[in-house]
């Protein structure tokens, strides 16, 4: 029995596989929300803050890499400008979490609201998006997943230098 081929990863295997790490750090954050240990609130806010530093940095890398190339492939750019206003409305979301300095009921709600946004979004992506690039004949799925993970790595070696006092 001849097998297929494995299709080597692309550009929206690596956005995808964003999506699914941040997609399970909300599940880890709404059960520590029910959590009774005694760190349980700090632990929400160092979470907070790692899942608003992953959605920075893979916002920024599709608003730099990937959407211009796909904008520039395909016909169809209303699913583009959406995903746009879309990340404008997690931005304001994640300066409001990052602004919080306690957790408290608001500061959950926001965190809360702020998966659901990105659970709408990923639907989005991988149900229209993703595959409108994948059949774009003049885009390079393969160039660009080495372009988006070069500029990923950047930035998180950025946001771990040290910060001038």
């Amino acid at each position: 029995m001849a097998t297929t081929p494995k299709r080597e990863k692309d550009a929206c295997d690596l956005l995808d596989a964003d999506h699914k790490n941040v997609k399970k750090m909300f599940k880890e954050y709404e059960e520590l929300i029910s959590s009774k240990a005694r760190n349980a609130k700090e632990a929400r806010l160092a979470l907070a803050q790692t899942i608003c530093k992953e959605l920075t940095v893979h916002a920024q890398i599709e608003e730099e890499i990937f959407y211009p190339a796909v904008r520039a492939a395909i016909k169809e750019t209303d699913l583009l400008a959406e995903a746009e206003v879309e990340h404008q409305s997690a931005k304001d979301l994640i300066a409001q979490i990052q602004a919080e300095p306690i957790v408290s009921e608001m500061f959950d709600a926001k965190v809360i609201v702020l998966g659901e946004y990105i659970d709408h979004h990923v639907k989005e992506e991988r149900n229209e998006m993703f595959p409108k690039a994948r059949a774009a004949r003049k885009l390079d799925l393969l160039a660009l997943r080495d372009q988006l993970e070069a500029r990923k790595l950047e930035l998180l070696e950025l946001d771990r230098a040290p910060q001038p006092a």
